[in-house]
């Protein structure tokens, strides 16, 4: 009662869920396909880790296309491994729920569902994407995995403290005879405090040798203009020019164009600068240029921007020496002048495309004997290790593939051994540490190539428990897998034999443990 004499009513409102019971019948999410959208009938796991349906994966496949995911990520259709463990579970399901068992979609259907993706995509991939990282890692494909044996043709006398070695794995290619062409060192044309204008009538090299067409007669004009905003005009146009097209990355890849852009890339105004970088990367993706570039002395103002550069420049600078080293002409000489270190360096950078970039540089690097050598000589292999342990970025993969190039020659195997390899990589693949089986597959093949001819090996093998974590990838693992895992099991059942038969066979043999596993009797 109130102090008015009047009774109040209270109401009491009681909020009931208004969450819809899940039907017994929509399937979960997991076992639906993020590009056909219905219940996939043959899973398949990509490199990236996701799982698609067989189909839409063949489909995008065909049609060059890697589609927008809903964490904003695109798969990575590089390798494809079937979903057993999945399928059965989509299976299993059905039966639970009175659910007919999914049928393959049509390819015709996926294929117009896919198209659609690529138009709705098609502004924010021209926003986000470059043509030339695009194409750079489609020449991976494009350029298979060849070894060279020690070169005889590195520019100058050097005394080889290390016996020459041979990738077990690869195709060996004979060295290449004749004398190289020399290599600049520092533009002799530069100055330390050269502008960033040019006087066409003071550089002779700016006379053409030969007929010039009228549209590089334009942009070399404003190239060479005193006039800063005019430079930038010249070099965002050139950027625009060879973005897309083929012909005109050879056409205005001229040793007059090449000239002033090596000097456009010194520009102290940032808009230059990284024009002039972005297009050194577009013009490198032509192959009849990437010789030409590197012995026109720009090599070294790469590896200067990946020490120094911005973040953006440095992206630049990765992924020039990335496209130039995929010639094999390329690969001693950039090692030659020095872009080992500054490349490892690069890996560690906050830029992810700076350091994959870097990454698969050094892969290519490292397929030739002469530069493993280097590398190794640069206390290398402990940081390579350290960034699988730590798998920053996704880059494991990628420097897994460095280390199998370093362990393929004998230098390299006793380093890796002495650094804990083994112990390293049998434990990430016992703590299934590794994110795609397209990476553990890459660390299974470098504890593979590290085995070969190597009794040390089998015995720190032994004691980082490696049989019990092989025996579960030749059970579960890829098909490449399997086999390696298999070949270091037999090897390792070998070593047991002969172990066992040493003990017990009335030698006097004993085995010493030394300088941090090699193993004597």
């Amino acid at each position: 009662m109130g102090g008015n004499g009047k009774q109040r009513t209270w109401k009491i409102f009681i909020r009931r869920s208004s969450k819809p019971k899940l039907d017994p019948k929509t399937p979960p999410t997991e076992f639906v396909c993020p590009i056909s959208g219905s219940l996939m009938s043959d899973p398949v796991i990509v490199s990236s880790g996701q799982t698609f349906e067989r189909v839409a994966v063949q489909v995008c496949i065909d049609l060059n296309f890697s589609p927008i995911l809903e964490n904003g990520s695109r798969p990575d259709f590089s390798t494809v491994i079937p979903n057993l463990a999945i399928k059965t579970t989509i299976l299993n399901w059905c039966n639970k729920s009175h659910t007919e068992h999914p049928h393959a979609p049509d390819y015709a259907s996926l294929e117009s569902l896919v198209r659609e993706k690529m138009a709705a995509e098609a502004p924010q991939v021209e926003e986000r994407i470059r043509v030339s990282e695009k194409e750079l890692l489609n020449a991976v494909a494009e350029n298979p995995q060849v070894n060279f044996s020690h070169a005889a043709t590195e520019l100058g006398t050097r005394i080889n403290h290390f016996d020459s070695g041979s990738s077990v794995e690869s195709v060996i290619i004979g060295e290449s005879h004749g004398t190289p062409l020399p290599f600049t060192i520092r533009p002799t044309c530069l100055s330390s405090n050269s502008s960033s204008s040019i006087e066409i009538s003071e550089i002779e090299i700016l006379k053409p040798s030969g007929e010039v067409t009228e549209e590089e007669e334009k942009l070399l004009t404003k190239l060479t203009s005193s006039e800063v905003f005019e430079q930038e005009e010249g070099v965002i146009s050139l950027r625009s020019i060879t973005r897309n097209n083929e012909e005109a990355r050879f056409s205005f890849c001229t040793q007059r164009l090449l000239f002033v852009l090596r000097l456009l890339i010194q520009s102290r105004y940032t808009v230059v600068q990284v024009n002039a970088f972005a297009s050194l990367v577009n013009l490198s993706l032509e192959k009849r240029n990437k010789v030409k570039i590197v012995r026109s002395g720009f090599v070294p103002l790469l590896i200067d921007a990946l020490k120094a550069g911005s973040s953006e420049t440095q992206e630049h600078a990765a992924g020039a020496l990335f496209s130039l080293v995929l010639d094999d002409d390329n690969k001693m000489a950039i090692g030659v002048l020095g872009a080992l270190q500054p490349l490892m360096y690069a890996l560690r950078l906050d830029s992810e495309r700076t350091s994959h970039d870097s990454a698969l540089a050094l892969y290519h690097l490292t397929l030739v004997q002469t530069n493993r050598v280097k590398l190794i000589k640069l206390a290398a292999i402990p940081a390579l290790l350290s960034l699988v342990k730590s798998n920053t970025r996704d880059l494991a993969s990628r420097v897994l593939l460095i280390l199998c190039n370093l362990a393929a020659c004998v230098e390299g195997q006793t380093a890796m051994l002495d650094a804990n390899a083994v112990e390293c990589l049998v434990g990430l693949l016992r703590e299934n540490e590794l994110n795609s089986e397209s990476t553990r597959e890459n660390c299974v093949a470098a504890l593979s190539v590290l085995s070969l001819r190597s009794l040390r090996f089998k015995g720190l093998a032994k004691e980082a428990g490696a049989v019990e974590v092989l025996k579960e990838i030749e059970k579960t693992g890829t098909e490449r897998a399997r086999e390696k895992a298999k070949r270091m099991l037999e090897m390792m059942k070998a070593f047991g034999e002969e172990e066992g038969i040493l003990e017990s066979g009335g030698l006097a043999r004993t085995w010493n443990r030394v300088g941090g596993g090699a193993t004597t009797f």
